[in-house]
């Protein structure tokens, strides 16, 4: 058995199924087919726990049908995807750009970092809470201070809206 066959049968028949989904929305030639690389690299991230193992990336960029440099390109470059270790139920992004960074945003990462008991890029003992390395612009600047819990904006950031938002995580 080959070393790609080995890594595709680490994806499970409902993996390939969703991921088929994605590859059906895009041209069938291979750049087309490389397209569905940050949905397939999501679910196999959602499915793992809230992270990629090597393997997992291997898997996914040989059943598309892609240079596994390439898709390991894509999984290290976007900050959505968690490699090599286990996450929190629960992900905590707060923006430190320009924007948020004039509005207070480094005084409410240290808050959050004091509050949780972790640093930036670690998770609470319980792993409930992964607080993410620093992010790059969230595209929320309007509201700036902002961050995104599970894909959730909450802008206008405060310590008491950082309480009441981290108090509402299970």
């Amino acid at each position: 058995m080959s070393q790609e066959t080995e890594q595709v049968e680490l994806l499970s028949a409902d993996q390939r199924q969703r991921i088929d989904k994605w590859l059906a929305q895009y041209p069938s030639d291979s750049s087309g087919r490389k397209s569905a690389i940050i949905p397939a690299l999501h679910i196999m991230q959602d499915d793992n726990g809230g992270y990629l193992e090597r393997n997992h990336v291997e898997a996914v960029a040989d059943y598309i049908g892609m240079p596994r440099v390439e898709a390991f390109e894509v999984a290290t470059f976007y900050s959505m995807f968690h490699l090599d270790r286990p996450t929190g139920r629960h992900k905590v992004n707060i923006c430190t750009n320009i924007s948020c960074w004039l509005n207070g945003a480094d005084d409410l990462v240290a808050y959050a970092e004091q509050r949780l008991g972790i640093r930036q890029g670690e998770t609470t003992a319980d792993g409930r809470i992964t607080l993410v390395r620093e992010e790059e612009c969230l595209a929320g600047c309007v509201g700036a201070p902002m961050m995104v819990v599970d894909g959730h904006y909450y802008t206008h950031l405060t310590r008491e809206r950082i309480d009441e938002i981290l108090d509402g995580l299970s």
